[in-house]
């Protein structure tokens, strides 16, 4: 089988990509029975090369999925965790930028009536 490009991947529908997921997966598994076989060397370097097809496959799978489900909840009031951008831990929990710039009734009244000093410094 040739290497499986990833960009010819992305063409296809989400049956396709099943179905070459699970021909490869077939060939592995009878690459693995001819190793234990004591087949070629030529046969038992192809196995890396399965392996990886195996992954790109499954990465483009994971991929379209997870873009679909971005358009499913775009506009949505919640994200799901696995969706939402994982920045820090701290950025996270740190206020919005609304809730830092609300301020008390009580904190208001001070800043109205006792507003900062202007002083004019002499040079």
């Amino acid at each position: 089988m040739a290497k499986v490009k990833t960009y010819e991947l992305r063409t296809q529908n989400r049956e396709q990509l099943l179905k070459q997921l699970d021909e490869l997966k077939q060939e592995l598994a009878s690459l693995r029975v001819q190793k234990v076989a004591n087949a070629a060397p030529a046969k038992l370097a192809k196995i890396s090369d399965v392996r990886k097809a195996i992954a790109r496959v499954s990465t483009v799978i994971s991929q379209k999925q997870r873009e679909q489900l971005r358009l499913f909840y775009k506009g949505k009031k919640h994200l799901p965790l696995d969706l939402r951008t994982k920045k820090t831990r701290a950025i996270r929990r740190r206020l919005t930028a609304d809730e830092l710039s609300r301020k008390t009734l009580k904190q208001q009244k001070k800043e109205t009536h006792f507003p900062l000093r202007k002083y004019a410094v002499k040079a």
